[in-house]
């Protein structure tokens, strides 16, 4: 028998994780400083968090989570395009269920000489939360073959907003949780969320992960 999960620790590592964003958030501090700072505590709540995604047999082999060198230009503040075809994305998974992932905006970016386009998503249910998943020409050989995260606020993935614009910032792009460990179900970046294009920033691949 299956031992349950503890509902307080989870909630530990939730509040950890909300309190990690929020320094994300510190205007005060140097945005690439901010990175190396959740860089390094991401890092301890995968090493010692009792709720870390990986397994206590990857954690024994564990060289903590890779990353490309902090990269200014792409951090962005963006306007939120709400002029978009309304339309929903059902995800099943294992554990959760159906899964409605609503599109509410776009959101736009240069990469290199190329003008990029990421869809948002407010994942419907009790509380809700925008979610920001894309893939990238890296997934499958430097990245995870199943896209990154940049936001997620249901889990407290936030970077925040300045003057009214959503702080877009892949130097904090990360790999789901099912990048790590096959008992984890994640939803993906849906096709319209496949860029053609390198994002060279955020977190690298896991060696020892899923290789979608």
């Amino acid at each position: 028998m299956e031992h349950a999960p503890s509902y307080e620790q989870l909630l530990d590592y939730r509040r950890s994780v909300s309190e990690m964003y929020a320094r994300t958030r510190d205007a005060d501090v140097d945005p690439a400083a901010r990175g190396e700072r959740f860089r390094r505590e991401r890092d301890g709540l995968f090493r010692r968090h009792p709720q870390s995604p990986l397994s206590q047999e990857a954690l024994d082999q564990f060289g903590g989570p890779r990353y490309f060198d902090y990269d200014p230009a792409l951090r962005h503040a963006l306007a939120v395009d709400h002029d978009v075809e309304p339309g929903e994305i059902e995800v099943q998974l294992q554990e959760d269920g159906l899964v409605r992932l609503r599109r509410f905006g776009k959101v736009r970016f240069p990469v290199d000489d190329t003008e990029a386009e990421l869809s948002l998503f407010w994942v419907s249910g009790y509380g809700g939360g925008i979610l920001l998943p894309f893939r990238d020409a890296t997934c499958g050989t430097e990245t995870y073959g199943g896209g990154r995260y940049v936001l997620d606020t249901i889990k407290h993935a936030d970077l925040g907003s300045e003057d009214g614009r959503l702080v877009v910032d892949f130097n904090f792009a990360y790999n789901p949780s099912c990048a790590y460990d096959a008992r984890w179900h994640c939803p993906l970046a849906p096709p319209e969320n496949h860029l053609p294009v390198e994002i060279r920033a955020g977190e690298k691949s896991y060696p020892g992960g899923e290789k979608l």
